[in-house]
């Protein structure tokens, strides 16, 4: 910012400092400025030279009487000369090094006289301000903060530049406006502001003003005006070590909190990356950090923490599962990552390994290396939200692999082609487990039980397996053959399912205990739709429907009375799959077309429904209106009618919580027949008897370690969206397969922890491909049946790739785990 300033208006700078010095009655002044910066250099003098000869400055400045001296200072671009007196002692031909305060320098400045200090960026505003006036300059910006500021807009963001912008313009307005937003569509997570010393900001705090006290107050500092953004790929714990390793680098060594503390809290987060460190570490860094700050000599030391210390306050979460899980959200931590796809993945399954196998055309291995870690490869390869995309490396280059349509080739050819059926796991433990619920994490546990030797029985209420998968998912994008294919294949490996039967009076969680069963697992899922609390709610109207139940009359064929508009609240999946599942029933009557619109509360980028199912339902007509709320449920003879609607100011708050606010007087009505609240979906605890010795939480579900998963009961654990609440499938999955590994230690009477590691395989590929010999062709199209056709029926939409596709697919992977694994040997 600096250097562009001095490169690019040399002058402007000159004259903003011969005021200062007139104002103040001085006859030195001096310039300091990086050797590092040649051109700043070359500018500087020649515009010195320029003034001198013009009789800006020099004596008797334009007869004034007024005499000025302007001499530039080399430094050698030690940060620490940042700092004022640092600075000063670095003129002096000393050391840059910071002295103690008082004596400030406008008292005992440079060689000991009073000085004054400012940056360049100050002085090139000065001659703007006397031209045109403190009023003109104070037009900009807001409240205490005036004029403007320039950044440096670099890292995760479309256009990288110097931008100047007034002060109080939000954070928000700065990164998605000017800067573009994010580049590939990924999501935006933190912008770090000022410079190495500064503090991280997360998105919660987008739409705060950019002022000195509102960053003060969140951690950061304007500083030296950098504004590096970071999203998803980007890990937490390794961007503060990263601007930690460069400060510590950077401290001169004067005083022994900056010198000693530097060192030790980046000995921390070194360990914290590697998962050498303890949980009580945290603790011992983020006082570190504070005991630096308030002690330091110096600015240096008063801020290195920053980068720690804001971390720690909106991403501690990120720091401990580093420590717990060996987890990198960012998929950036070597020590931790053997490839970024392997470790995103919440259940770790081998990435590279199955594409390669497909590559190979070893389609049968592909489908069993999933099945390693994921039960459901056919269902994941079509209704994953596949997080290991966005950070497959690939993706830095073009488009990431196709991975969960590969996933979804293998899977079908290993049902289609390879019909043998597979012999069950041999049981080789006496102690029985009983899960109750048949969804994915219910039959993920049981299969993982069942692999390790014990004899397991799941316990469905429904009278068919798969939970939401069977009648939650519309037919469209995951067909019901599907899911019986998957739980087929998991009673053939030996897991015993037991249809209509619920908890409850009948069959309790004491029965299931008598009976012998040694430890218990509660999957039962989230299967309850949330109530939006608005009137007209819960007057019984005709045509008012809730969003699960909708989709499970319509996956079981159930009869449903659907008239020609449909109106649907909620920007969620289910929303939208209710709003695609509405428009492909048949359509009213004779000569009649169904409009559906779909009322959602946030803007289309805060929706927190996927891209994709968004663009398929706006390719399919359905029409989706943001920023709009419902304030009440409008009737007509018991029937509904429509909705009062109220348009959104803000979704979230100041502390990043879901706390709607809506524009006073903006009451409108929008006209329907049927109306699905599609809003959330939540935990039903009322299989379970009000005497249960089960410990709920606030948000009534089941309190569980979440580590082990256990609940308060000896032998009772339990997983899944029935504990955490709605998630993805692959989500609920890993909670499975975590449950079967904690209930495993419980049953050998082993201690924990839960180790959930990337599982590292041996070198040798499974196939004859080099790491380096990839396919340049571009990343395949998944093909989809047109809009006009698959609104017809509930077909399903993806077609899935062809064999040859799939393989030319399969080849684009940069196979970066074995780059990896070899620098690891």
């Amino acid at each position: 910012m600096d250097r562009a300033v001095l490169e690019g208006d040399p002058h402007a700078v000159l004259e903003g400092l011969a005021l200062a010095a007139y104002a103040i009655g001085s006859e030195q002044a001096f310039i300091y400025v990086r050797e590092e910066y040649p051109i700043a250099v070359k500018h500087l003098q020649a515009a010195v030279t320029a003034a001198a000869e013009l009789g800006l400055i020099g004596r008797d400045v334009l007869g004034t009487g007024f005499t000025l001296s302007i001499e530039l200072k080399k430094g050698a671009g030690a940060f620490v000369c940042g700092e004022e007196t640092a600075l000063m002692a670095s003129i002096e031909g000393k050391r840059g090094m910071p002295r103690p305060r008082p004596p400030f320098p406008a008292q005992a400045g440079l060689d000991l006289k009073p000085s004054n200090i400012n940056n360049v960026e100050t002085l090139a505003n000065v001659p703007l301000i006397i031209r045109n006036g403190a009023d003109w300059f104070s037009e900009m910006g807001s409240g205490e903060n005036r004029g403007t500021k320039v950044f440096s807009l670099a890292g995760k963001v479309c256009n990288t530049g110097l931008v100047e912008v007034p002060v109080g313009m939000t954070l928000r307005e700065i990164i998605f406006d000017i800067g573009g937003g994010i580049p590939k569509g990924r999501k935006f997570k933190a912008v770090q502001m000022g410079g190495p010393s500064g503090g991280c900001i997360p998105e919660k705090h987008l739409d705060v003003p950019v002022d000195y006290e509102s960053l003060r107050s969140l951690g950061a500092i304007m500083g030296s005006g950098g504004m590096v953004v970071l999203d998803e790929n980007n890990c937490m714990v390794d961007t503060a070590r990263f601007f930690l390793s460069f400060t510590q680098s950077e401290s001169c060594g004067k005083c022994s909190p900056c010198r000693l503390g530097t060192r030790q809290m980046l000995e921390i987060l070194n360990r914290i990356s590697r998962q050498e460190a303890r949980p009580s570490d945290i603790a011992l860094l983020e006082r570190l950090a504070i005991a630096v700050r308030d002690t330091a000599l110096c600015g240096l030391g008063q801020t290195c923490g920053n980068p720690v210390l804001s971390t720690l306050r909106y991403f501690r979460n990120e720091y401990e599962e580093h420590i717990r899980e060996g987890r990198c959200q960012g998929a950036v931590c070597e020590a931790l990552v053997i490839s970024a796809c392997q470790h995103t993945c919440p259940v770790g399954v081998n990435v590279p390994r199955y594409v390669a196998a497909i590559a190979a055309g070893e389609y049968h291995l592909s489908a069993e290396i999933v099945r390693e870690r994921n039960p459901f490869p056919a269902v994941c390869g079509r209704i994953c939200h596949h997080p290991c995309e966005v950070r497959c490396r690939r993706g830095e280059l073009d488009d990431p692999v196709a991975i969960r349509a590969l996933k979804r080739f293998a899977a079908d050819w290993y049902f289609s082609v390879d019909q043998e059926t597979p012999e069950p796991f041999p049981l080789t433990r006496k102690e029985k487990v009983a899960v109750v619920g048949a969804g994915p994490t219910g039959l993920t546990c049981a299969f993982f039980l069942q692999r390790l030797g014990y004899p397991v029985t799941v316990f469905e209420a429904l009278p068919v397996a798969g939970g939401m998968l069977m009648v939650g998912v519309p037919e469209f994008r995951l067909p019901k053959a599907v899911v019986q294919r998957e739980v087929e294949y998991i009673r053939q490996r030996g897991v015993e399912i037991r249809l209509d039967q619920p908890l409850g009076e009948h069959l309790t969680v004491t029965d299931l205990k008598d009976r012998g069963y040694s430890a218990l697992l509660i999957a039962a899922g989230a299967q309850r739709s949330q109530r939006i609390g608005i009137p007209g709610e819960d007057e019984g109207l005709s045509g008012l429907y809730y969003g699960l139940q909708f989709l499970r009359d319509v996956k079981l064929e159930r009869p449903l009375v659907v008239g020609q508009r449909v109106l649907v609240i909620g920007g969620g999946n289910v929303a939208l799959d209710v709003a695609r599942s509405a428009r492909r029933l048949p359509p009213p009557g004779p000569g009649k077309k169904r409009e559906v619109h779909v009322v959602c509360l946030e803007s289309r980028e805060e929706m927190p429904a996927h891209d994709e199912d968004v663009e398929a339902a706006l390719a399919e007509g359905i029409f989706v209106h943001h920023r709009m709320g419902a304030g009440k449920v409008l009737s007509d003879d018991n029937r509904v009618a429509g909705i009062q609607t109220l348009r959104v100011a803000s979704v979230f708050d100041d502390e990043g919580k879901f706390n709607p606010a809506f524009v006073p007087d903006s009451e409108g009505i929008m006209q329907c027949d049927t109306l699905v609240l599609a809003v959330g979906q939540a935990v039903d605890l009322s299989f379970l008897p009000p005497d249960s010795e089960l410990e709920r939480t606030r948000w009534e579900r089941l309190a569980v370690n979440p580590d082990t998963l256990a609940t308060n009961v000896d032998g009772i654990f339990a997983a899944g969206d029935f504990v955490t609440g709605p998630t993805h499938i692959i989500e609920a999955i890993a909670a499975g397969r975590r449950a079967a590994m904690a209930m495993d230690l419980f049953l050998r009477r082993e201690p924990g922890p839960i180790r959930m590691l990337d599982a590292r395989r041996d070198l040798a590929p499974a196939t004859d491909q080099k790491p380096h010999e990839v396919d340049e062709r571009p990343r395949a199209a998944m093909p989809v049946l047109p809009p006009e056709d698959r609104v017809l029926d509930f077909r399903e939409t993806e077609l899935g790739l062809t064999e040859d596709r799939a393989g030319a697919e399969a080849r684009r992977c940069l196979r970066c785990d074995l780059e990896t694994q070899e620098e690891s040997r």
